[in-house]
């Protein structure tokens, strides 16, 4: 029997790349253009920019879980010059057991780069499920939160992405296999999970 991850990739014509394929792809991109490296082992994801104790921005996500590798991505894709030099891209999070209150503002935040991971599952032959990253209090992502990564998809597909996203995402369907992951058939809100 096809896993998931399998028969999403099968459907989109490419094979499933793993958080090891990411990482390749991203560092061949960007560890020396841009002087950082995506890096995965860790308990929680955290984004680092270059300082004493290394030479160069640190992307790191979650243990080896390729979903974390390219939402962290897709946050780093999202961050402009100056959130760059920023811890976690001067963003505050709160922890799983957020509040309805926090977890609008979470929800808000996350839009873009949710769109962007969107875009980078399909471009690598992965399966993306909507990350309301609220688990303890039982807030799933809202209908609106749905709503409003569909449309921020749309101003990614009709050319709204910068040149770092677009590198990578041509990069990704090239090792994947996926023909024009920004063709609007692979994307369906309905199917938003």
């Amino acid at each position: 029997m096809m896993s998931v991850v399998e028969m999403n990739a099968s459907t989109v014509n490419g094979r499933a790349l793993s958080y090891g394929d990411v990482v390749e792809i991203f560092d061949g991109l960007f560890s020396k253009s841009l002087n950082t490296r995506l890096i995965g082992g860790a308990s929680e994801p955290i984004y680092l920019p270059a300082d004493d104790q290394a030479s160069y921005a640190r992307i790191v996500f979650t243990r080896d879980y390729v979903a974390s590798s390219l939402h962290e991505v897709a946050h780093w894709c999202v961050a402009g010059e100056a959130r760059r030099q920023l811890e976690d891209y001067g963003y505050w999070y709160a922890p799983d057991g957020r509040s309805v209150e926090q977890q609008s503002e979470f929800e808000l935040v996350e839009v873009k780069p949710q769109a962007l991971e969107w875009i980078f599952s399909v471009a690598a032959g992965l399966p993306f499920r909507v990350s309301a990253d609220n688990i303890e209090s039982g807030l799933g992502a809202s209908e609106a939160f749905k709503a409003a990564i569909f449309e921020q998809l749309q101003k990614y597909l009709n050319g709204h992405l910068n040149d770092r996203s677009q590198r990578l995402i041509d990069e990704l369907s090239h090792r994947s296999g996926v023909a024009q992951p920004l063709n609007s058939s692979h994307y369906e809100l309905e199917k938003l999970r």
